[in-house]
């Protein structure tokens, strides 16, 4: 359909070389060439020149002029399918996707067989998975150019994404049957596979075997072919063909684990002796596999796993291997396995210091004696071995005498860091990895390995200068680390300014890490077109797929966990406006006084006003900057807009704390909803907003995953208490009350009261550490009178096999002075046993220091702040300053060992 307001031909012209210069990224020119229409005093108001203008201005970053120009088109041109797309385009490069839809549709509506428009379309429809659209629009560019293979290709998919196999596959099988090719491509070659690949997800495996044994000459990629004829001949149950291919896959990789798996499931084998029968037959056929020499220990029990891993164990000590540990680690969930590690290897020290052999055996045999490193190794892994066990003190004799065996080795100064890691030495821990990075500095494994060991003591400054050494010059280590998406240093700094408790630092960290996934969800834009150009067209639906439940991820749950945790403490203790600095009674103040307190006013408010300035200019300069580069290139984006500054201070004060905790929370609730934290932090978020039914469901779900779980049943107290606060005041709605008395019975296990609730849950669960946190505190909450019987109950506690972190939780509880008045014999008594429990963590070491003041969050619902429930928690301490410096390393009690069981 022609435009509503045509042009003269010498304008047109013009307006043809407006788009051209828009489409070969020619801006400047574009800007003249529209200014030439727009001057002519008839075409002043003209709305496509004044839309593409505005579509022009916004790829040179000024937006704000190219919505004022485009809106102007629009109203001048309603009717005109270029305005209403270029304003899509403009919806489209702030993310306002619903709204550029709207603008494609309306569009559509003046020019309805418009390609562009509805390629741009299928781009958005299929960006926001609205999958019904998405077919509706491919079907409609598949009517209008059905000559070209993306039309078939992207009509195909949209039914394969929908769960409509058969459809999908007559369409890929009328689209091959049409091609005319002498020599088959790589294009070719991956059309078939994924028509094998909707085959296969249909159901129908036998026809997918035929399809694959049909076309496999025509299939370039034999080792996709291969894999995938060896997992349909399982299942289908055709073991001897199965048997040949992965044989053949064997003798192409020996050492992918996969099919040593599948070639076990292939021979129809379950018996451990069996199965240890058919990996040494395949020893032998691949003798240099690690694989075939590893796999059996998995399934060896008693003295078969005894000669086995002696046997693997010597091999790999004579050879020197570093990552044999590492190898072995997965065996030490057998306590037997490891008695028996234990015994083969403390045996090789004793043997190799007193003869140079493994065993006595060797020496009456007159076998050549071990190499000199044997002993090293062995001294090594026996380190790593009783570091795993959590036995410190026999870790370190063993470390030390590797390094005093070989001191340049690095990987020793790297375990000995690592032990003392483990042991709650943080400081010392740091110390050892810089050691081992002074020893190699151009070593970036270590390097970052010492950055994350000084990020967990919260050194943040010192892990900056170590990462510097490998980030870009001319550019702060930390910005640069943010450009290159770093997330495990984003994410280990946003806790260490957490537990610093600088907030708005660690928010900003949280949200640069938020931006790295919405970042990467956008990049899906440059695949959307090219996959279906190359046809790599398997990977393309893995893309799509993986997409969709990125935010899994783990870095993205633990920078979500960490800013939901900030806003909920944001919101509980608000920290006072900048404004509000000081707020004096002026007008009892003396002269002089009043004098000195409006200079120190003043020259703070100037320094303020200052630093406001300086990064205003500097935004403004990494704006100009940004903008001048893109100029320069010639490349504007409008998928690509200016993001907005980052700011410490702002990030900290936001208008509704609970509203930005939801924002992190919703993609979990999506994708991590198997993760009880995800419900807890929902919980937490729900009861400062009064809103039952949400904590209702938080609960309900958590208890689904883990009904043992100790936070989880702090929660339900709460719970319990606002409910029956709520109740007694009338203050909730019958509808409401009705859904809840429904769950109350197996909620609350029958308990008449909270405190037989409590009491009830940790009769279950005594000798749980975790459990006993967190009942004595609710027992003292709820009856102050059971002081003594909580502490008690604490310092009675076997720590036989307790683990550092929950020692250290119950310690900080007790020294804290949450249970006011509890004496100093108690603390001290139960400080020697954790001392000799765990006597390398400096949390429990003897310094003298001042006892710290208790800093006490007071949690206080909206729902229950009418009725005076309130749920009291001890989240930290405040320090004298030689407790702040041992504070590096301990934090709070949450945060102090939470990298204990990390290795």
């Amino acid at each position: 359909m022609p435009s509503s307001d045509p042009l003269p031909p010498k304008e047109s012209a013009l307006f043809r070389k407006i788009l051209k210069c828009y489409e070969m990224k020619q801006y400047k020119n574009g800007l003249k060439l529209a200014k030439q229409i727009l001057t002519n005093p008839k075409f002043t108001e003209h709305g496509e020149t004044l839309a593409m203008k505005g579509l022009t201005l916004n790829c040179l970053g000024r937006k704000e002029e190219a919505y004022d120009y485009v809106r102007r088109g629009l109203r001048n041109d309603l009717k005109s399918h270029v305005c209403w797309h270029v304003y899509g385009l403009l919806q489209r490069s702030d993310k306002k996707y619903e709204e550029a839809i709207k603008c494609y549709r309306n569009a559509l509506k003046w020019e309805k067989d418009n390609i562009q428009i509805l390629r741009d379309l299928s781009l958005l429809q299929i960006q926001m998975r609205d999958l019904e659209g998405y077919r509706d629009t491919r079907h409609h560019l598949f009517r209008l150019r059905p000559s070209q293979h993306a039309s078939w290709i992207g009509f195909a998919m949209s039914y394969h994404l929908l769960g409509d196999y058969e459809t999908a596959i007559d369409i890929l099988e009328s689209f091959r049957s049409s091609q005319t090719v002498e020599t088959y491509d790589y294009k070719h070659s991956e059309l078939l596979l994924y028509q094998n690949l909707v085959i296969q997800e249909s159901g129908n495996y036998e026809k997918a075997l035929e399809h694959l044994k049909k076309y496999r000459t025509q299939i370039l990629d034999t080792l996709a072919v291969k894999e995938t004829m060896g997992e349909l001949c399982l299942k289908l149950d055709r073991h001897e063909e199965a048997l040949a291919i992965y044989t053949d896959l064997m003798k192409r990789n020996p050492e992918n684990i996969a099919y040593y798996q599948q070639y076990i499931r292939a021979v129809k084998v379950t018996e451990a002796s069996d199965v240890i029968e058919v990996y040494q037959r395949l020893q032998v056929e691949h003798p240099q596999s690690f694989c075939a020499k590893r796999l059996p220990l998995d399934v060896a029990q008693g003295e078969t796993f005894r000669k086995l891993v002696d046997e693997h164990l010597r091999r790999n000590l004579r050879k020197g291997v570093p990552p044999l540990f590492v190898n072995l680690q997965s065996l030490y969930r057998v306590e037997e396995k490891v008695r028996i590690i234990s015994e083969l290897v403390e045996g090789y020290h004793q043997n190799l210091t007193s003869s140079g052999y493994f065993a006595i055996a060797d020496k009456e045999q007159n076998l050549p004696k071990e190499p000199a490193s044997a002993l090293l190794w062995t001294l090594y892994y026996l380190a790593q071995h009783y570091d795993h066990l959590r036995e410190s003190e026999k870790a370190l004799d063993f470390i030390n005498a590797a390094i005093e065996h070989t001191p340049t080795l690095i990987e020793l100064y790297v375990t000995k860091g690592r032990i003392y890691k483990h042991a709650g030495d943080c400081l010392e821990a740091v110390s050892w990895m810089d050691e081992a990075q002074s020893l190699d500095t151009a070593d970036r494994y270590i390097n970052s390995k010492c950055a994350k060991y000084m990020l967990r003591a919260n050194q943040i400054k010192e892990s900056e200068e170590i990462c510097a050494k490998f980030t870009r010059e001319g550019v702060s280590a930390m910005e640069n680390l943010n450009e290159m998406q770093c997330m495990w240093y984003q994410t280990e700094c946003a806790l260490a300014y957490q537990r610093l408790e600088k907030w708005g630092e660690a928010l900003k960290k949280c949200h640069e890490i938020e931006r790295h996934f919405a970042e990467i969800i956008e990049d899906q834009f440059d695949f959307h077109t090219y996959c279906m150009r190359k046809m790599t067209l398997r990977s393309y639906v893995g893309l799509l797929r993986l997409e969709d439940v990125l935010r899994r991820h783990p870095f993205y749950f633990k920078a979500a966990k960490c800013g939901i945790e900030v806003y909920v403490h944001l919101f509980d203790k608000p920290l006072a406006a900048e404004s509000t600095g000081e707020e004096l009674d002026v007008e009892n103040l003396p002269p002089s006084e009043l004098k000195k307190l409006r200079n120190k006013q003043r020259k703070a408010a100037k320094k303020k006003a200052e630093q406001e300035n300086a990064q205003a200019a500097q935004a403004n300069q990494k704006k100009e900057q940004h903008n001048k580069q893109r100029n320069a290139n010639q490349d504007g984006d409008p998928e690509a807009p200016q993001l907005d500054e980052l700011i410490p201070d702002k990030l900290a004060r936001p208008d509704d704390p609970l509203e930005k905790a939801i924002e992190f929370l919703r993609p979990l609730q999506q994708l991590a909803k198997d993760n009880i934290e995800t419900h807890l932090m929902a919980f937490e978020i729900y009861s400062r907003r009064g809103k039952l039914l949400l904590m209702l469901q938080s609960l309900k779900r958590a208890r689904v995953i883990d009904a043992s779980n100790a936070t989880l049943h702090s929660c339900i107290i709460r719970f319990y208490q606002i409910l029956e606060a709520r109740i007694a005041n009338n203050e909730i709605d019958e509808s409401v009350k009705l859904v809840i008395d429904r769950e109350r019975e197996k909620m609350f296990a029958g308990a008449k009261s909270a405190s037989q609730l409590n009491d009830n849950f940790l009769a279950a669960h005594r000798g749980n550490l975790e459990v006993l946190y967190e009942t004595t505190q609710i027992m003292y909450q709820l009856d102050q009178s059971r002081r003594d019987e909580a502490v008690n109950l604490i310092t009675s506690v076997d720590l036989t096999k307790a683990t550092l972190e929950n020692t250290s939780k119950l310690f900080l509880l007790l020294k804290s002075g949450f249970f006011a008045g509890r004496s100093e014999d108690q603390l001290d008594n139960f400080k020697k046993i954790c001392q000799k429990r765990f006597p390398l963590a400096i949390v429990f070491a003897d310094i003298a220091i001042p006892a710290p003041v208790t800093t006490l969050t007071t949690t206080q619902s909206s729902s229950a702040a009418s009725v005076g429930t309130t749920t009291t928690t001890v989240t930290g301490t405040t320090m004298c300053p030689v407790e702040q410096q041992q504070s590096k390393t301990v934090g709070t009690a949450q945060s102090q060992t939470s990298d204990i069981k990390a290795n």
